[in-house]
């Protein structure tokens, strides 16, 4: 019986709503949700600030925010670079090209300073954001669940990262754009959406391969004309190998996007070795808080992929949401990263969203409030009184 709640309908109904209803869904309803959740998030960010000087932007465009900064302002290095004691250190080639081509574009229209189009892009991108989150949920279920799966979204925990200088909320946008474009079965605007995921954050990948199963499921519905699915999937499946292929052609080694992110971030794939290793210790004998409540997520994270698999839920949601949580946990480096990480994760909320979505009223609201009150505290505590980059 729960299967079947979760599987989305054949097709979207028949009887599209009248104008002014379909503007109300589509973009009033997730926009609303968006502000009230970023108006709450930023009145509490001001409200747990230090007293050492530091303003909301200050914090709001705290570590990799910089390096958004200087891709946009100066563009890419043509080589590795090294500190002063001779080591190859991180530089603007590790961030893929999305989210700071979006900051010059705001720029050069607004003439605003460069950090401040930074974080006007960041708040645009995640309205975006929410709107095709909610608008896939709409889509795949009914309006309710849009609306739920949009609340769950934008007050996850390190939902903040949809108001820092980062590129969270562009990915989540592409992403949740071209999942909805494939189950519309709109392929040339899925395989364009895909390829600028696959741009923006290596995440991308995850959302190529999830088009390709999409494309796949398709041909064998006996989908007309079959060039535009494999053209959907073969153009997403291009993007991230064409900018690793770019950089190394520019540093000189194919190896090269590895090397500056390991050197950088101490970002290694280990098959989820050192994140194991971490909650093993967090939850043995941590005295950190943040350690402990991070294994919290952690786990969480996978009883919701447990949950996501043994569900109905469409098959390249599925397979995007476990790929994209493969990413996140297999990969080694800063364990107070991962909630941040986990924020375009955002498929693993679609159970949680279904079950709001058919739930009474005063079962659901208060459901969501506590979640929210959570969520939007511990982004906000982490961005300003965590000590370390988040």
């Amino acid at each position: 019986m729960a299967g079947d709640l979760l599987a989305p309908p054949v097709a979207a109904p028949a009887e599209p709503p009248a104008r002014g209803r379909r503007w109300v869904r589509w973009l009033a309803v997730p926009l609303a949700i968006y502000a009230a959740s970023r108006v709450a998030q930023l009145a509490l960010i001001a409200w747990l600030l230090p007293a050492d000087g530091s303003t909301v932007n200050d914090r709001l465009m705290q570590w990799d925010a910089g390096w958004y900064v200087e891709v946009a302002r100066h563009g890419y290095p043509h080589r590795y670079s090294y500190g002063a004691d001779g080591q190859l250190v991180g530089n603007g080639l590790a961030f893929l090209p999305g989210y700071p081509l979006l900051v010059r574009i705001v720029h050069e229209i607004t003439r605003l300073d460069y950090r401040t189009a930074t974080l006007l892009a960041a708040f645009l991108a995640g309205a975006g954001a929410a709107v095709a989150v909610y608008a896939l949920g709409a889509h795949l279920y009914d309006a309710r669940v849009g609306a739920c799966l949009a609340a769950l979204f934008c007050a996850q925990p390190m939902s903040a990262a949809l108001s820092m200088g980062y590129s969270e909320g562009l990915f989540v946008a592409f992403a949740a754009g071209a999942l909805l474009c494939a189950f519309r079965r709109s392929w040339l605007t899925a395989g364009g959406l895909g390829l600028a995921a696959a741009l923006t954050r290596p995440t991308g990948a995850a959302v190529a391969i999830a088009l390709a199963l999409a494309a796949v499921m398709a041909l064998r519905d006996g989908e007309r004309p079959r060039w535009r699915p494999i053209a959907a999937a073969l153009v997403a499946l291009a993007g991230l190998p064409a900018y690793l292929a770019w950089v190394g052609l520019r540093v000189g080694t194919w190896h090269a996007w590895f090397d500056i992110q390991t050197a950088g971030w101490g970002t290694t794939f280990d098959g989820g070795a050192a994140t194991g290793a971490f909650v093993a210790r967090a939850l043995r004998g941590s005295d950190e808080w943040v350690a402990v409540s991070v294994a919290l997520l952690v786990i969480a994270a996978l009883v919701a992929a447990v949950v996501t698999v043994t569900t109905r839920v469409w098959p390249p949601l599925v397979a995007y949401g476990l790929l994209a949580l493969v990413l996140v946990l297999g990969q080694g480096g800063y364990y107070h990263s991962k909630p941040r990480l986990l924020v375009p994760v955002f498929t693993l909320l679609v159970p949680a969203a279904v079950a709001l979505g058919r739930a009474r009223g005063r079962s659901a609201v208060p459901v969501l409030v506590g979640w929210a009150a959570f969520g939007l505290w511990y982004g906000a505590y982490l961005v300003t009184v965590w000590r370390y980059a988040i």
